[in-house]
């Protein structure tokens, strides 16, 4: 079985109706983690027995009439940013490594085992998630598979890799300033950072990236997002600013054909530079869509200035917060050398830091809504730069590049809902990603664009796995 090949949604029905049986699943990808997983190192933790047994209750409740939930059978993995019960949370840092195992799930963790998903283990990530390539002095790196050369993207690579590889259906992925649209940028897939708090974060442990944070399902495909999503959306007591349920489902409107946008924002560089190949494949799916019908505004710059400054206050001082007890001691060697670095940054910043950064994000934000006024999405490349080799930068114009990946945290400062979907592929076989952002709560109306995309593309069916 290829777990590529068929959707979440038709899984979990197969599984519902008896077709398939959720220790077929399971058992189907624990067979392509065995087979592929030595080369890609998505996986840093796997309890096959466990999600055996639970994949057999599963069946058993199935078979006694039992109501086994719309995921029934799904095997996910969990990125290792967050609790799954029987799994030690290791944060990718020395410091949690003998931390004892989760007693219970983190409430998205939760949410998708009640509807029937089966945990296989933990996905790599980062030290802490601080970058966008997923490796950890801890568990060393994951790869790319459509290049083993390459790198999936952070900080949610591991999860990434696993889902374009086949290994498994569905997963679990956080977004602090880019990590779930980026690798799914690199790795073809469909990913969304909803807005926030429509993902309950019920950290009794302070959230690592605090606002800037999202959790979220990740998947191959934007309508398979959006079913999980409907199962996991909601408010949490720990989370105080998790946001009122919601009284409509996100995957209903897109399960059939969809309508394009009438009308979107086009910026192909936001003033910024941008690798030719990437920007090339981006006009390329937006002139698709100007093809269906939509009206293509386009701008040249969306911001005053660069938020990177203001990301950099924010994230950094949360680091700093959570590690920086271990400045002038040996355990700070240990840390990952550029997360260090984060943190010296953070404790050479001024008190008021924080607020003038918070108030920045309030600035962003409007700029953002003067767009949304003039048309309901806006769309520009995911990252600015091609896939890098794994342990470098992303490359613009075939030089490295700090920047290659600036067009992702703007968006969890001003925490509008942003999605990427594959857009096409450089000259080397690699995907690339074409962001789109929509006006707070709006994500249905992100998802609606991104499934339009996908459709009309058709990139879905592209063959080309690499090694897979």
């Amino acid at each position: 079985m290829d777990l590529r090949e068929t959707s979440v949604v038709e899984l979990a029905g197969q599984v519902r109706s008896g077709e398939r049986s959720a220790r077929e699943l399971t058992e189907a990808a624990l067979a392509a983690i065995a087979e592929h997983d030595g080369a890609l190192h998505s996986f840093i933790a796997l309890d096959g027995d466990a999600a055996l047994a639970d994949a057999d209750v599963i069946d058993a409740r199935r078979a006694a009439g039992e109501h086994v939930g719309p995921l029934a059978g799904i095997p996910i993995g969990v990125k290792d940013l967050e609790a799954a019960k029987g799994f030690t949370t290791t944060y990718g840092s020395f410091q949690h490594l003998d931390d004892p195992a989760a007693t219970e799930d983190s409430a998205l963790v939760g949410r998708l085992r009640d509807a029937g998903c089966v945990v296989l283990g933990k996905t790599n990530t980062p030290e802490h998630g601080w970058k966008a390539e997923t490796q950890s002095p801890s568990f060393g790196a994951t790869f790319n598979p459509w290049n083993l050369d390459r790198s999936p993207g952070g900080s949610s690579g591991g999860t990434g890799a696993a889902l374009a590889a086949g290994l498994i259906p569905l997963a679990t992925g956080s977004d602090g300033g880019g990590s779930v649209r980026i690798p799914a940028a690199l790795c073809g897939l469909s990913g969304l950072k909803p807005t926030q708090g429509l993902v309950p974060i019920d950290a009794r442990r302070v959230p690592g990236s605090g606002l800037l944070g999202v959790k979220a399902p990740m998947a191959r495909r934007a309508r398979d997002v959006a079913f999980a999503l409907d199962v996991v959306v909601g408010p949490h007591p720990l989370d105080p600013f998790s946001v009122p349920a919601r009284d409509k489902s996100f995957y209903a409107p897109i399960a059939g054909e969809v309508a394009p946008p009438a009308k979107v924002i086009w910026a192909p560089t936001m003033g910024y530079d941008v690798d030719t190949e990437v920007l090339q494949a981006c006009t390329a799916a937006v002139r698709t869509l100007e093809s269906l019908g939509t009206e293509i505004i386009e701008v040249d710059t969306v911001f005053s200035d660069d938020p990177v400054l203001t990301f950099l206050a924010l994230w950094t001082i949360m680091r700093l917060r959570a590690q920086g007890d271990l400045m002038g001691t040996p355990d700070f060697e240990r840390i990952d050398p550029g997360l260090g670095e984060q943190i010296l940054y953070a404790s050479r910043l001024g008190p008021a830091a924080y607020a003038d950064a918070l108030d920045r994000c309030w600035a962003y934000s409007a700029e953002i809504a003067d767009l949304f006024a003039v048309a309901p999405l806006l769309l520009c490349p995911t990252v600015a730069g091609q896939t890098p080799v794994s342990g470098q930068q992303g490359t613009i114009e075939g030089a490295e590049s700090l920047t290659w990946v600036r067009f992702t945290y703007p968006f969890n400062l001003t925490r509008y809902p942003a999605g990427s979907v594959n857009a096409g592929f450089t000259a080397d076989g690699m995907p690339v990603g074409l962001q789109v952002v929509g006006p707070h709560h709006a994500d249905g109306e992100v998802l609606r664009a991104m499934v339009c995309l996908e459709d009309a593309l058709g990139l879905a069916r592209v063959e080309g796995w690499g090694p897979f």
